[in-house]
């Protein structure tokens, strides 16, 4: 999974290294002025929504709810040593995320609070001094009608081959979304399940499954060297945390022409900027090659946006659908044309269990669930969409000019 801020690859200025190099010796050396795992529990209280943690200098400890900054409970602002020391008690002895702080300005790890909380953390430079975001896991692995899943998307847990990404932007909810995914196989089926995640999120018990879970770095180099050691490990399905470079995406699609069902992520918004990505990471010449591949061997592409709902308790997730049908696949494979595009696949699929972003905002508006003008800032295509809602919103504006009209339900 990607960190929710990264670095530019370059050689760190002189004071940025010299502080990312002092976060090996920060717990000897900085003030012992707070306790982490105590500052942890103490913001985790403030909030039931949290979805991130932040330190950064000059401010105090802020959580995220909703999508939004707000105070945590602890109102010290923070000092450069106090996030140092933050920093270096999350990073603990991962000598590689020492050395990925060193050099590359940021790293990534995981951590536990006991009996609590887990979380994906990212300690990265800025003004050469130390910052920290942590993703907050739920202990709890969500189940489809948490996240307002499709029904559609159960049809997964039953297939045997093939691709299936789950895209979107950071904190878009794809980690909970495969979570759910894996969660309902390792009830319904009995399979070797391997995942290969960066780090680990969400932890699975063996159930009906065996469920092996290996993190990069500790207990692997690389998702493109782990996922082909996955094929000598016989498993039915293998998750991969991102699809970062064509490699790993080589091997993916080599596994789903093998008879694996093979889950991962990407950071695009849509089905169709997911297909130019993945085609996009091969040269020219093996571009039409890829597609042929890609068509034949996808079987659902699902991306989300998480939207604030009308009556302010949380987000939820807006979904779009791309299933693998003769009409899709062939628009994988020859590429999208006029009048001929996933999005019109997807615009007239909702008999095959398809469903588009902008046609989901109007069904989530119509029910109440979201706001019109909350819902036609994430639309794909705001104009479209707002003809499409154009009756309510005559509705609305005779309701504005007369009050009784709602109370008498005429």
């Amino acid at each position: 999974m990607s960190s929710p801020a990264s670095a530019p690859n370059a050689v760190p200025t002189a004071p940025v290294a010299r502080a990312a190099g002092a976060a090996a010796t920060a717990a000897v050396s900085a003030p012992a002025t707070l306790s982490t795992p105590s500052l942890l529990a103490a913001m985790l209280k403030s909030s039931e929504r949290i979805s991130d943690l932040f330190f950064s200098p000059g401010k105090p400890p802020l959580v995220e709810v909703s999508g939004k900054l707000a105070p945590a409970g602890v109102t010290r602002t923070l000092t450069s040593d106090d996030t140092l020391k933050i920093g270096c008690d999350l990073i603990g002895n991962n000598s590689h995320a020492v050395k990925n702080l060193k050099e590359l300005g940021s790293c990534d790890v995981s951590y536990s609070l006991p009996g609590a909380h887990r979380f994906r953390v990212n300690v990265f430079m800025q003004r050469g001094s130390c910052a920290v975001v942590m993703r907050v896991i739920p202990s709890m692995i969500p189940d489809f009608d948490d996240l307002n899943l499709p029904e559609e998307l159960k049809k997964i847990v039953d297939l045997r081959n093939g691709i299936v990404l789950v895209t979107g932007p950071t904190g878009s909810g794809k980690s909970s979304t495969l979570a759910a995914i894996i969660d309902r196989i390792n009830k319904e089926q009995s399979y070797h399940v391997l995942t290969i995640e960066d780090p680990i999120e969400f932890l699975h018990p063996h159930k009906n499954c065996i469920v092996n879970q290996r993190e990069l770095h500790s207990d692997t180099p690389s998702f493109a060297l782990a996922l082909r050691a996955a094929l000598r490990q016989a498993p039915k399905v293998i998750l991969v945390g991102e699809m970062r470079d064509k490699e790993t995406i080589e091997i993916a699609m080599e596994a789903a022409e093998t008879g694996h069902l093979v889950l991962s992520t990407l950071h695009t918004i849509d089905a169709s900027k997911t297909v130019e990505r993945i085609i996009g990471a091969f040269p020219l010449a093996e571009q039409h090659t890829v597609r042929n591949r890609l068509a034949k061997s996808f079987r659902y592409i699902v991306s989300q946006r998480l939207v604030p709902r009308k009556d302010g308790a949380g987000r939820i997730a807006v979904i779009e659908v791309l299933k693998s049908t003769l009409r899709t696949r062939e628009y994988v494979e020859k590429g999208e044309a006029d009048g001929k595009t996933l999005l019109d696949a997807m615009r007239v699929g909702d008999q095959e269990g398809m469903q588009h972003f902008d046609g989901d905002i109007e069904r989530l508006i119509r029910s109440g669930m979201i706001d019109m003008e909350t819902g036609l800032a994430y639309a794909t295509n705001p104009g479209n969409l707002q003809l499409d809602l154009s009756d309510l919103r005559l509705d609305a504006e005779k309701v504005k000019a007369d009050p009784l009209l709602e109370t008498s339900g005429r």
